[in-house]
């Protein structure tokens, strides 16, 4: 085995950021290295901070590489190779700021909040892959300024199913009066951000995504489900009304994605949804994309900033009628999540049929 290189200090808007081992290959199958990931994301700078900018990120950190056969722990099993870090790492520069934010435990952590490029330089060298923001800004963490789409392809479908949607998703968005932003999530999904003021809970942003989701899922039964459990999905996308809950994250605009072929969350605009392949969009073509069209997700990563965030009132009368008309309340909460009020039994149907 080679030895490493020796640790470099890079100049970072300002600062200095020091990348240790940065020819350590981190995507053998492209032969990408640390270096090359850190580059990546100074050459989208002004889009991954603005994604991030004062949010309660999540680090999603790969400190081997994506390499075959290497697991991403998990709350029940924490012997992976990768992890989630929610505390701030030990040891940070002084630059890094943090937000408090609360868990569904009623634990406490103090999360890295992007304020500067250099962040994310620095803990791209700690091998973060992908960044989980919070849909909140760290002056206020316990109201959304964003309201978050997701699509999640089951098996059986893939990208082309969940971008047959986009037609219907702008549609009744601009229904409710909301403007959403699309991207790819790097994988199969689509994901979709709606800026929204900073006026409503978890609890209420999480409720009107359930009505939207409802009333997506009316219009196109054949090809969407809001089912929670996996055994009732079928071959449809899944609108996945729990990435509203409080603490779940999805990865940012602009974030690589563990994957062999490194590709990345991209922006789209909405016209371009229909025909993207997520595998055009990876760490060596970003850069170009992103030099030639800028920002296109800057209003969604403005979230409550930006120049006309929305209103969920029409959303949470929807859910309301829903209720009242058709006897359609809460659905169950992820299973680290206490008992919620006015949730349903959170069993999976074949055990409630079987006990």
């Amino acid at each position: 085995m080679s030895p490493s290189s020796p640790a470099v200090e890079i100049e970072v808007a300002g600062r200095t950021v020091r990348v240790s081992s940065g020819d350590r290959v981190v995507f053998p199958h492209r032969g990408l290295t640390k270096r090359d990931v850190v580059d990546y994301y100074l050459a989208v700078g002004d889009g991954i901070l603005a994604a991030l900018h004062e949010r309660p990120t999540t680090l999603e950190r790969w400190p081997k590489g994506v390499l075959d056969g290497a697991r991403l722990s998990t709350r029940t099993d924490s012997t992976g190779d990768a992890f989630f870090q929610k505390r701030v790492p030990r040891g940070a520069p002084e630059y890094v700021e943090t937000a408090r934010i609360g868990f569904p435990s009623g634990r406490t952590a103090d999360e890295v909040a992007p304020t500067e490029l250099a962040v994310v330089a620095w803990a791209a060298n700690l091998g973060t892959i992908t960044f989980h923001p919070w849909p909140v800004r760290r002056d206020d963490v316990d109201r959304p300024d964003q309201l978050r789409i997701d699509l999640d392809p089951q098996p059986g479908t893939d990208y082309t199913d969940a971008a047959a949607l986009a037609d219907d998703v702008q549609e009744l968005l601009a229904e409710v009066g909301l403007v959403g932003y699309p991207k790819t999530s790097g994988g199969r999904g689509l994901h979709v951000f709606v800026p929204i003021a900073p006026r409503w809970d978890f609890v209420e942003a999480r409720r009107a995504t359930i009505a939207f989701g409802r009333e997506l899922e009316r219009r196109r039964p054949e090809q969407v489900t809001t089912r929670w459990w996996k055994e009732e999905r079928g071959e449809k996308i899944f609108f996945d009304y729990n990435q509203m809950a409080r603490d779940r994250t999805m990865a940012s605009a602009y974030s690589i994605r563990p994957n062999a072929r490194a590709t990345v969350s991209a922006p789209l605009r909405w016209a371009e949804v229909a025909d993207a392949r997520p595998d055009d969009f990876d760490v060596t073509t970003m850069p170009a994309r992103f030099a030639e069209v800028g920002d296109l997700f800057a209003q969604a990563s403005a979230g409550g900033h930006a120049d006309s965030p929305g209103s969920l009132e029409a959303l949470l009368e929807l859910a309301a009628r829903d209720e009242r008309d058709h006897d359609l309340g809460d659905l169950p909460y992820p299973p680290e999540y206490p008992k919620m009020p006015g949730e349903p039994a959170r069993v999976q149907p074949s055990r409630a049929r079987h006990d």
